[in-house]
């Protein structure tokens, strides 16, 4: 068991308090603190301390694939840790994003080095060859955009704006109730004549202002646009926005975002459990590079965006129930007047994180204490790793 020493990325997006809050830190100055990651990945590795010195998780799994991840999880996923935790923490909107899936990453990586496209480039895509399906637990409500609307409702809420410019859109939502039909119309507007932008966004902002002050099925959708705008002047996306479902994941549920899935975070500060890849494409609301053909051909319009409640699968074990390989997100509950708990997941590589209390977790001789906001690595020869105290904490390993 090893304790971790994570890094905290400072994107514009992201709330001053909520992480600096879990860790028990200052942040005099107010700088934005978006995510806290746990894990291998190359950008930004997790410390910990081994032989006295310190030294990163993927250095470290890349010294003993096979002792740190288990013969099996190394074999599986080439000798990688195949998931990452975040705490998520946005005050503004992220921008509008899908993720491919496994084939379409390796295909895309590919081409990409072929081409010699520099990782770092703005008009890079792929910057490795993983998928990035992601599972977001809500620790306080979180506001989200997940998933294209049916096509009548896209269409009635494109109308109700009163908007000519719209209403073609609109009429060929209704007129081809389909699920690629909103995809197309999503292509439509990210491709509308760049002359011509700033007056739809304008018209579209003032008309969804109006709207949220009456009540009906889609005036918190509308009332986002307003948000939103303040943070995104002029932004495509937020036109975009309102071809996507409006929704509010309430605090111990928990968002699940398979591969071609676009979607927003807007605000809240939740666990984001992923497999251990950056590829976003985007989609809006972003200054970054958006690549409206690649958008097209990932974008899966009928990809299913459930709202999770965790299933309970033994005394203080809960678990959020995702069909990826990659990981697997359970919520431990330790009480003080209960037996210990004993953590799953013998054999694999895991990460805890601790958001509530204090846990003492012990395995054979060796005790490490998780106050809130700490979290550790247990590598697959950490067995009968049991936890004490009184605690809620997040268990991160692969999946089936």
């Amino acid at each position: 068991m090893d304790l971790l020493r994570n890094t905290v990325q400072p994107y514009a997006w992201g709330s001053p308090t909520a992480i600096p809050q879990l860790l028990g830190v200052d942040n005099p100055e107010g700088t934005a603190q978006a995510e806290l990651w746990m894990g291998a990945h190359p950008t930004a590795p997790s410390k910990l301390t081994r032989a006295a010195r310190e030294i990163s998780l993927d250095q470290v799994i890349a010294a003993a694939p096979e002792l740190e991840l288990g013969e099996a999880t190394a074999e599986r996923f080439n000798g990688r840790l195949p998931f990452l935790l975040k705490v998520l923490a946005a005050r503004k909107a992220l921008s509008i994003q899908l993720h491919p899936d496994r084939a379409q990453a390796e295909a895309g990586f590919a081409a990409e080095e072929a081409r010699g496209v520099p990782r770092d480039a703005r008009e890079r895509v792929y910057v490795d060859d993983w998928p990035k399906p992601e599972v977001l637990c809500a620790l306080t409500p979180f506001e989200v955009l997940a998933g294209l609307r049916p096509a009548a409702q896209a269409a009635a809420i494109l109308s109700r704006l009163g908007v000519g410019a719209l209403e073609t859109v609109a009429a060929e939502l209704r007129a081809n109730p389909k699920p690629a039909t909103v995809a197309r119309a999503l292509a439509t507007l990210l491709s509308w004549p760049t002359a011509e932008r700033a007056a739809l966004v304008s018209e579209v902002v003032a008309a969804a202002a109006r709207l949220a002050a009456e009540p009906s099925e889609f005036q918190a959708a509308y009332d986002a646009v307003g948000r939103v705008a303040q943070d995104h002047p002029g932004d495509i996306g937020l036109v975009c926005s309102l071809l996507m479902n409006h929704a509010i994941v309430e605090p111990g549920q928990a968002l699940f975002m398979g591969a071609g899935g676009v979607h927003a975070y807007i605000q809240g500060t939740g666990i984001e459990l992923m497999a251990n890849s950056d590829n976003v494409i985007r989609a809006g609301l972003t200054p970054k590079h958006i690549d409206v053909p690649e958008l097209v051909r990932v974008l899966d319009p009928e990809v299913a965006v459930p709202i999770l409640t965790a299933r309970q699968v033994a005394p203080g074990i809960e678990e959020f129930e995702t069909p990826v390989p990659e990981f697997r997100l359970r919520r431990l509950t330790v009480d003080s007047a209960s037996s210990p708990l004993t953590v799953p997941g013998d054999g694999l590589p895991r990460i805890l994180l601790c958001v509530e209390g204090a846990a003492m977790a012990a395995s054979g001789d060796q005790t490490l204490e998780l106050g809130r906001g700490q979290s550790c690595y247990l590598s697959a020869a950490d067995v009968l790793v049991t936890l004490t105290g009184d605690a809620v904490l997040f268990l991160a390993s692969p999946g089936e």
